[in-house]
């Protein structure tokens, strides 16, 4: 407009082009923001879907060391008794509901879940607990947890659920130390890793597959050898426009932390080293971390390469790096792991190491958008776990798009 008004011309061709500028310029104010618009939107359109990914150990509810250490069949009933009774008050019915909370806020196409127990229980008290065959449950942490994701409608469903390491033994959890006389019912612990898959949200699975590492943790338990049964459960996925990638969820084992541990194989191996051989079984050629898709695995791995001592817990870890995982996740803040009897008490403060990961092993196509720390405050009076969630957004190619055929 600027430039018709100098024209050195007078007369009706100058109104003229003075019309047409106007017009040029109104029809300009109009169409430029639809086309900034526009614009704007083919320049966010890019090449990589998000996916949401978290990993979450429920904690099993106590620890088991009371039981654990027992050298005789009274020890192990008393100290039975005692894991029991912790179990009553770490209160998982309202802890649930934190942890639902929790993946609701974060919205995770799939989670991967460690410490999933199943507390069942027998009366009157029955030594004949091998195989394990108490069937009474107390406490499904599977079921509450779902119960309370999907109150109102469903929002997560268990795809793959894997036992892992299933006991019984009779429990004296009302009187003082007696032992097998003091008991009057049997109590059993089947732990559990699960994968869930958010509803409505366009994930697809198939492939779904679980197993059991082949080598395992053998404890003496009055006098009894018993493995510590660990494993994974894994999948393809596609979620939404993305490419299938391969998910992976696992639990490494915790107590290899003696200078020697017996393994289910009748060997013995150094502190964090029966951990390291279950990572480099997941992906040794052919293991179930290996796949042609992208792989993204998490889970507890207890182990990390900076966080923990370089004393054997960091050789789980430091395996998958070797084997070309990256980490996808935020160890700022720290996740692991408060102590507290009742998980009434204790402080952020304790949450001064990182076990649990997202870790994927192709990151020129699988990367890392941003990543949270979940549970990191007391809801209702509780920690939800001993251990925070993990939550990565995670940036995956899409599916190619169908060329179409010329009639």
């Amino acid at each position: 407009m600027n430039h018709a008004e100098a024209s050195p011309h007078a007369g009706t061709g100058r109104l003229w082009r003075v019309g047409i500028g106007l017009l040029v310029t109104a029809l300009s104010v109009c169409l430029l923001p639809g086309l900034a618009e526009a614009a704007k939107g083919k320049k966010k359109k890019g090449k990589n879907e998000v996916v949401r990914v978290m990993t979450r150990n429920l904690y099993l509810g106590a620890d088991l060391g009371p039981g654990l250490a027992a050298t005789n069949v009274d020890q192990l009933v008393d100290g039975a008794g005692v894991v029991v009774n912790q179990v009553d008050a770490t209160n998982f019915p309202v802890r649930a509901q934190g942890l639902a909370q929790e993946i609701q806020a974060m919205k995770p196409d799939l989670v991967g879940l460690q410490e999933v127990a199943w507390w069942r229980t027998k009366f009157p008290t029955d030594l004949n607990v091998f195989p394990p065959n108490a069937t009474e449950t107390e406490y499904d942490f599977l079921d509450l947890l779902l119960r309370r994701l999907n109150a109102k409608r469903e929002l997560y469903r268990a795809v793959v659920v894997k036992p892992e390491f299933d006991f019984e033994t009779p429990v004296n959890d009302q009187g003082p130390p007696g032992g097998l006389a003091q008991a009057d019912r049997n109590a059993r612990l089947t732990m559990r890793d699960v994968v869930l898959t958010r509803v409505g949200a366009g994930v697809k699975v198939r492939n779904l597959t679980s197993g059991t590492f082949q080598t395992l943790l053998r404890v003496s338990v009055a006098g009894l050898p018993i493995d510590v049964t660990r494993g994974w459960t894994a999948l393809d996925a596609r979620v939404r426009k993305s490419r299938p990638f391969h998910f992976v969820n696992t639990h490494f084992e915790a107590f290899d932390s003696g200078a020697s541990n017996t393994t289910s194989l009748g060997t013995s191996l150094g502190k964090g080293q029966i951990r390291q051989a279950q990572a480099l079984s997941l992906v040794a050629p052919g293991g179930p971390a290996t796949s042609k898709l992208p792989v993204v695995l998490l889970g507890d791995l207890n182990s990390d390469d900076d966080t923990v001592q370089a004393n054997g817990d960091h050789l789980a870890y430091t395996s998958l790096l070797g084997a070309g995982f990256v980490e996808r996740s935020t160890n700022t803040p720290l996740s692991c792991c408060v102590s507290s009897f009742d998980l009434r008490t204790g402080s952020v403060s304790e949450f001064d190491h990182q076990v649990d990961h997202v870790m994927t092993d192709a990151p020129k196509k699988v990367k890392l958008k941003r990543s949270a720390v979940t549970g990191q405050e007391m809801v209702n009076g509780y920690w939800n776990s001993d251990h925070n969630g993990i939550a990565s957004v995670l940036k995956v190619p899409k599916k190619k798009a169908k060329k179409k055929q010329k009639k």
